[in-house]
């Protein structure tokens, strides 16, 4: 793996009026990976894929897709790609047959290989039974899927899928995550853009994180983890306020890589977690701090954005 580059995004910027939304964006996505692009709503994510896509143009820089570049032969791109908006196309008096029967028809299926095609890609998304049902008599999830739907009937050489699990059950993630799995064993390049930690980390072969417009790291899930300096984290969840002179004294007590401390929770990186924390927990106990419960555990994708960002993707998501 790693071996061909399918997709090289080199400094893509857009602006909005004066908002920056995409700031100067490199990156490179090889053939036949999933490559996930994790960042809160607003960070950057989908106008970045729609540059891609061809479907708005970039304000600077460009990217070259399958080795066609964006903005001098966007015609090439769009016959490579196959997208799944964050925002289902669906108008609402189209049955998901019909929508999908279609979209077969537009990708050079025909007749009885057409509807056998439409027929499989229902059945996979569980959406057989409501084959007929008007778009406005889906649910959200419903419509979600016969967006990711046209991908799937599409099998194109890239394929990018915008929050391709939002408003879909649990069970129903896991088959869309099965058929994004078989998409790229069978050929495809795959951009997964989400917000979702445990999508980015389980499905993704590579992760980019996205805040605020500009790329803060990118590398295999293991590779970002790995890359958090300590080795463990102590998470502490405690009833009553812990002020700055308390904080501080934590933080010079042993070698402390950092500290968060938001909601009364506090997390703390360090190495050699399970020494320290017998220690902690009588020391906030002596000053008055009720501990609620306290954990040891190894890093996760939040914790890798929470160091590069200074927060929670949560918390990014809230504007904070």
């Amino acid at each position: 793996m790693y071996d061909n580059v399918a997709i090289d995004v080199q400094e893509l910027t857009k602006y909005y009026g004066k908002n920056l939304a995409v700031d100067h964006v490199s990156f490179k996505v090889y053939e036949n990976e999933i490559f996930g692009f994790l960042g809160p709503n607003g960070a950057g994510k989908t106008t970045t894929i729609l540059m891609l896509a061809t479907v708005i143009k970039p304000s600077y820089g460009t990217a070259i897709v399958g080795g066609y570049d964006i903005r001098k032969q966007p015609e090439k791109v769009r016959e490579l790609i196959g997208i799944a908006f964050q925002d289902p196309k669906v108008y609402w008096v189209n049955t998901p047959w019909e929508v999908l029967y279609w979209h077969a028809k537009i990708c050079g299926y025909k007749g009885e290989e057409a509807k056998r095609v439409v027929k499989d890609v229902l059945e996979k998304l569980e959406l057989w039974d409501a084959r007929n049902k008007k778009a406005f008599e889906l649910s959200g999830g419903q419509r979600k899927k016969v967006e990711v739907g046209k991908v799937l009937i599409k099998r194109p050489k890239i394929a990018i899928f915008d929050e391709p699990t939002s408003q879909i059950d649990v069970t129903g993630k896991h088959f869309i995550w099965s058929m994004i799995r078989e998409l790229r064993d069978s050929g495809s390049t795959i951009i997964l853009a989400t917000n979702d930690l445990f999508e980015a980390d389980v499905l993704s072969d590579r992760v980019a994180i996205i805040h605020r417009g500009k790329i803060v790291t990118s590398g295999t899930p293991s590779q970002l983890k790995d890359n958090i300096p300590s080795g463990d984290i102590i998470e502490l969840k405690v009833e009553n306020n812990i002020d700055t002179k308390i904080l501080d004294e934590i933080r010079y007590s042993r070698n402390i890589t950092n500290i968060n401390y938001s909601n009364r929770v506090l997390k703390i990186y360090l190495n050699k977690g399970e020494e320290f924390l017998p220690q902690l927990i009588s020391m906030l106990s002596s000053k008055g701090i009720r501990i609620l419960s306290a954990t040891i555990r190894e890093p996760t994708l939040d914790d890798v954005f929470l160091y590069y960002t200074g927060m929670t993707l949560i918390e990014a998501e809230k504007g904070r």
